[in-house]
């Protein structure tokens, strides 16, 4: 499936009530908002650069959803239609840099820290019991679904378009299941949807 490269990646913070409290904090009230820049994408098979000096730095599998047409002040009601495909997403994270910092600008931003699978078309997707799967050195370390999200797709979409007009190829990451870890240099973390396919990349420590 052929789209444009997203001008811009909106991620979702803590959006599963349990990966906000193994972080120390409690779910938020409204969708909490944040961007990667188009510089951080990485695709399957891509090293994830870790740098040395930043400390640990952490796997978040994620079920993205990737913009088909503009979309502006859109109703949850009708927020499917504005999205033409779902890919798996790593929101690899800076943890010490995150934690250290008042924005999240630095810990998200760097170059490969967010790789991203092949889209699959939302008319072959089980949105229902679309789960999202991360393994480190093939060991299951996080599984979500849809379901167990605080905003669902449709609020995120909603949210997000009152403020923000989206434009075909842009990113949703829709936020990370509890279960979250350090990778180390070598490890190899692969993030699946169910039936919506996976993205695996090594991490190498630079």
């Amino acid at each position: 499936m052929r789209l444009p490269p997203p001008g811009k990646i909106v991620c979702v913070g803590r959006n599963y009530a349990l990966h906000a409290r193994e972080l120390g904090s409690e779910p938020p009230k409204e969708p909490l908002i944040f961007l990667k820049p188009p510089s951080a994408l990485a695709s399957d098979g891509d090293p994830i650069l870790a740098p040395a000096w930043a400390g640990r730095v952490d796997f978040e599998g994620e079920i993205g959803l990737i913009i088909g047409r503009r979309a502006k002040a859109v109703t949850a009601a009708s927020a499917w239609d504005v999205v033409a495909a779902v890919a798996p997403v790593n929101d690899v994270t800076a943890r010490s840099l995150q934690r250290s910092d008042d924005q999240w600008s630095r810990a998200k931003g760097f170059d490969s820290f967010c790789p991203v699978g092949d889209p699959t078309p939302l008319e072959d997707v089980d949105l229902p019991n679309l789960t999202v799967s991360t393994r480190v050195n093939d060991e299951v370390r996080q599984e979500g679904r849809v379901a167990e999200m605080i905003f669902k797709p449709p609020e995120v979409i909603e949210y997000v378009t009152r403020f923000m007009t989206l434009e075909p190829g842009d990113l949703i990451a829709t936020g990370t299941p509890a279960g979250v870890g350090r990778l180390a240099d070598g490890d190899v973390v692969r993030v699946d949807l169910s039936g919506a396919g996976s993205v695996a990349n090594r991490v190498v420590v630079v």
